[in-house]
């Protein structure tokens, strides 16, 4: 198994396919990485010479901000959006959906369980 940006990527599957295991790439990144790596996008990764990983390594350390770096920018513009109190920060704040989403139905996922609300349960009828 490569070792890739602290990534270890499976072996077993293509290049192209396995360095979007890694945070910050997916398949079109991935493919400009390994064009500019010159290696052969359907070469397993098991295949791959140790020139050829350190020539992607290299490729993704010269252009492209990956994994813990990414997601440390990532949480400072949620917290800088929290911070100033726009409505995106506000979404995230109250654990909603930020991109214009509809809530009345649907956005379970963010939202959570359902929490069913006041008496629907009947009453049990009571001997006088």
């Amino acid at each position: 198994m490569a070792r890739i940006s602290g990534v270890t990527i499976p072996s077993e599957k293509q290049v192209h396919v396995a360095l979007t295991y890694i945070y910050g790439i997916g398949p079109k990144f991935s493919g400009k990485i390994l064009e500019i790596a010159k290696v052969e996008p359907a070469v397993r990764v098991k295949n791959l010479t140790d020139a050829e990983i350190g020539r992607i390594q290299d490729a993704i350390n010269s252009g492209y901000s990956v994994e813990g770096e990414l997601q440390r920018v990532v949480t400072g513009n949620i917290k800088r959006l929290k911070d100033i109190n726009s409505y995106r920060g506000l979404r995230h704040k109250a654990n909603l959906p930020s991109r214009g989403q509809r809530t009345k139905t649907n956005a379970r996922t963010r939202r959570g369980k359902k929490v069913t609300v006041g008496g629907t349960a009947k009453k049990a009828a009571s001997k006088t």
